[in-house]
């Protein structure tokens, strides 16, 4: 029962999407029906992701107070999380090639939408990249396709927000305002998730067979493999660095708790008190901990940009895309990269994450659905990555700013 209530909110969404997938391949007349209801619910989280974007990756910044003291710390912290979230979706990319779990897919059914994607016209690199981070008009930065632009605006009004101090908080407490607002409108759409996803779902299924099921399964066990090999042997090895062979053995004997309150919960925010607790126990400074856990816990998330990576491999097969070349590798590594660290700000229920890859690669919106899926089976695991690597991290900070091991400090076990 306990189990039950705590996936309450996957299960129901995991049932929407498998009645979906039932309703698409056995009653594919019936599923294409259900598009406008689909669509629907689509549309209305379309709406809400830009405002959602908008006041959470502002405020993300604009609340960091005192900058100056722990300059330090941010600065390792930040460099901490880029280099582990590139090892995690390098591992995953590496992993892919070994074993593509989408490769026996169909991609003979999805003719008409590569030829959308294939007729765009051609732009050198350099305008690609501009055209990407910005736009020319300011009410074009409100639009789904220019998530990234928006993203970088928001970091640098949040920048200036911060610069200006007091006579911003009045501006600050409208954009939590509306934040809470916009949260508000998300949970409450949220609920209809499991009938909107999963009518849209069916309608996918319909259209474009369901040859594409057999690679989810195989997408999953793939997944649960590295993430174990990622938890088990990367992160002792970050350990390790953090606080040499005592470290590792304090970091064993305190992320058991961790492991099973992400595992249970499967929300980073959840952990941040038992993280706190884990890194105290370790002996990592208050300062440190603090910055750490309460800035990973929204922009670091490797099993996350490990997730990413799939949804981009499943992109490139179904686009007959290939893998193997040093471009592919780039945008494979940076499409994961980017789930990982610029959307790990961004709550989970909107999508947001699947909107930003089609975006970002010119692929139809229409596959959205089918990257949903990996986000939702992958989700439990991937927050065990998420949660645990901001522990980690926190001792490499540690060891980095003050340049020294430690001890583990004896608080008493409840």
């Amino acid at each position: 029962m306990k189990f039950i209530k705590n996936y309450q909110s996957s299960l129901k969404l995991l049932a929407g999407i498998a009645i979906g997938a039932i309703i698409g391949i056995f009653f594919s007349d019936f599923a294409l029906l259900l598009e406008p209801l689909g669509r629907l619910f689509l549309n209305v989280v379309f709406v809400l992701i830009v405002p959602l974007v908008f006041c959470n990756m502002t405020l993300a910044v604009a609340n960091n107070q005192g900058l100056d003291r722990i300059k330090k710390i941010l600065r390792f912290t930040l460099v901490s999380f880029l280099l582990t979230t590139l090892t995690a979706v390098v591992l995953m990319y590496l992993a892919t090639l070994i074993y593509n779990p989408f490769e026996t897919i169909d991609t003979g059914q999805f003719t008409e939408l590569m030829d959308q994607t294939l007729n765009a016209d051609s732009q050198s690199l350099a305008m690609v990249i501009v055209d990407t981070l910005t736009v020319s008009n300011f009410l074009d930065l409100f639009d789904k396709s220019h998530l990234l632009s928006l993203i970088l605006f928001s970091l640098f009004f949040g920048l200036t927000i911060s610069s200006v101090g007091e006579k911003a908080v009045p501006l600050t407490r409208v954009i939590t305002s509306v934040n809470h607002v916009i949260m508000k409108m998300i949970t409450l759409v949220m609920r209809f998730a499991p009938v909107g996803l999963g009518s849209y779902f069916a309608y996918t299924l319909g259209n474009l067979g369901s040859k594409i099921l057999g690679g989810y399964f195989k997408s999953l066990i793939l997944f649960v493999i590295v993430c174990v090999i990622y938890y088990v042997f990367i992160l002792s090895i970050y350990a390790y660095i953090g606080g040499g062979t005592s470290g590792l053995k304090c970091y064993w004997k305190n992320i058991f708790n961790p492991s099973l309150q992400a595992l249970g919960t499967s929300s980073s925010a959840a952990c941040i008190p038992v993280n706190l607790t884990a890194l105290e126990r370790i002996g990592v400074p208050e300062d440190i901990r603090e910055t750490v856990i309460s800035l990973g816990a929204n922009i670091h998330k490797d099993g996350s940009a490990m997730s990413g990576v799939l949804q981009v491999v499943l992109l490139f097969t179904l686009f007959n895309r290939e893998l193997d070349t040093p471009l592919a590798a780039l945008c494979i590594i940076g499409g994961g990269f980017l789930v990982g660290v610029v959307m790990g700000s961004i709550p989970s229920g909107g999508f947001t994450a699947e909107v930003l890859l089609v975006s970002l690669f010119g692929f139809p919106v229409e596959v959205i659905p089918v990257l949903a899926v990996i986000t939702t089976i992958t989700d439990m695991t991937a927050t065990v990555i998420n949660s645990t690597s901001n522990i980690t991290c926190g001792m490499m900070v540690r060891r980095a700013v003050e340049k020294t091991y430690y001890k583990q400090t004896q608080l008493p076990v409840k």
